[in-house]
């Protein structure tokens, strides 16, 4: 059954001061928390489950707020959301009660962002751990925050910024914040989350648009960043180069997760390059990675894949596509669903397409069909979509909204 639902409401509200507090539950699997972008396991697949996938009358909206350009999605943890946004011409991060909507407080951090191909703001999503939270302004202020009140902890300025500004949101791997400077400020570098001491830099490839991205290999844990020119994988306590694999994209544009799964990495990139899959072996105390396959059926600007029952998923610069994981088989393409984003839960697909349509469909090799088709936003929609607690929060390039699923 298909089905066009959900008008945007005609009453925007103005954002007054905002606010939050939260505790975080890390990956033990069933935590409803989504504390940072694409969720506790880095992967944009939710644990949610009891939400409708059939909607016969328009979506029930909790909230929604104007708040100015960005592009940061939410970190949601207990009863409190995380994001960005632009207020008297500055970035600024906003904490708000998840359920109300109310602006609990409110944070300048860096001077206004303006980019008038892809679109002002900010563009890194919100990471909280604990009573922190972590934010990485487009002109590469990192800032550390109190989860209760916005006060500031520590912060620090990277000053090589990339071509359409700092994206890449932190990565909370153990006592360390792990984000992206480049060159001289480092490909990789990690800071003592609490202290905001620097702790050790990895390569001097300019900053690419990635957020540095956890695996575990032979027992051992690995971060990659993908930088402007390769995806290098370091060790996260001590910073040591394992491997880089060369990675040349038109503009240094590499924004996408990488993905690990069985011992391979997959990467990919829009424009010209494409996709390829990499073996990851030991070599001595290093990694060695060769190339398993490489096509051009993924072309991934800047959104994600999903990897979801050895299945690739991904609303590319030309079609939302899915595609085997260890072959690269194309199973099936869409191409009017173009620069989309998504989360997977309880076997769905969740699009939001950059329009702001809603298409809630099976996750299946064997086609796409969409159960709902409702138009819940407007304007330029590129922000991944969030699923907490029943609730799903989406955003345009100026407002943020809150719809209820549940059933």
């Amino acid at each position: 059954m298909r089905l066009t639902a959900v008008l945007v409401p005609k009453h925007w509200y103005r954002i007054g001061f905002l606010a939050a507090a939260g505790t975080l539950a890390m990956p033990a699997g069933l935590s409803a928390d989504w504390p940072n972008f694409r969720g506790p396991r880095h992967d944009g697949i939710s644990e949610e489950t009891g939400f409708e996938t059939v909607w016969k009358k328009p979506i029930p909206m909790v909230w929604e707020h104007k708040i100015g350009p960005a592009f940061s999605s939410f970190a949601v943890v207990g009863d409190r959301a995380f994001t960005c946004g632009t207020v008297d011409k500055q970035q600024v991060i906003l904490a708000l009660d998840a359920n109300s909507g109310k602006v609990l407080w409110q944070k300048n951090f860096e001077k206004e962002y303006k980019e008038r191909m892809g679109g002002d703001g900010t563009r890194a999503t919100p990471t909280v751990d604990g009573d922190r939270v972590y934010i990485v302004g487009a002109k590469g202020t990192l800032l550390c925050l109190s989860t209760a009140d916005g006060k500031e902890l520590w912060r620090k300025e990277f000053k090589h910024e990339p071509q359409w500004g700092y994206s890449g949101s932190v990565l909370i791997e153990g006592e360390l914040a792990i984000t992206t400077g480049g060159k001289s400020d480092g490909a990789l570098v990690a800071f003592d989350k609490k202290s905001g001491a620097e702790k050790w830099k990895a390569g001097e490839d300019p900053a690419g648009y990635a957020t540095p991205y956890p695996f575990v290999f032979e027992g051992k844990r690995f971060v990659v960043g993908f930088t402007g020119t390769s995806a290098i994988i370091a060790e996260p306590q001590t910073g040591r180069v394992a491997v880089r694999i060369p990675w040349k994209t038109d503009w240094e544009v590499n924004a996408a997760a990488p993905i690990y799964h069985e011992r391979h990495l997959f990467l990919t990139s829009g424009y010209d390059t494409g996709s390829a899959l990499y073996k990851l072996r030991l070599e001595g105390d290093k990694l060695a990675a060769e190339e398993v396959w490489r096509n051009k059926s993924i072309l991934a600007k800047f959104q994600s894949a999903i990897l979801h029952q050895g299945k690739l998923y991904c609303s590319d610069q030309k079609a939302l596509v899915c595609l085997d994981f260890f072959d690269g088989k194309e199973h099936w393409r869409k191409p009017r669903i173009a620069n989309g984003t998504m989360v997977v839960a309880d076997n769905h697909l969740m699009v939001l397409t950059e329009k702001g349509q809603l298409q809630i469909a099976k996750a299946s090799p064997d086609g796409y069909e969409p159960l709902t088709e409702a138009e819940i936003l407007s304007g330029k929609c590129w922000t991944v979509p969030v699923l907490d607690r029943g609730k799903l929060y989406v955003r345009d390039m100026d407002r943020l909204a809150c719809f209820d699923l549940r059933k």
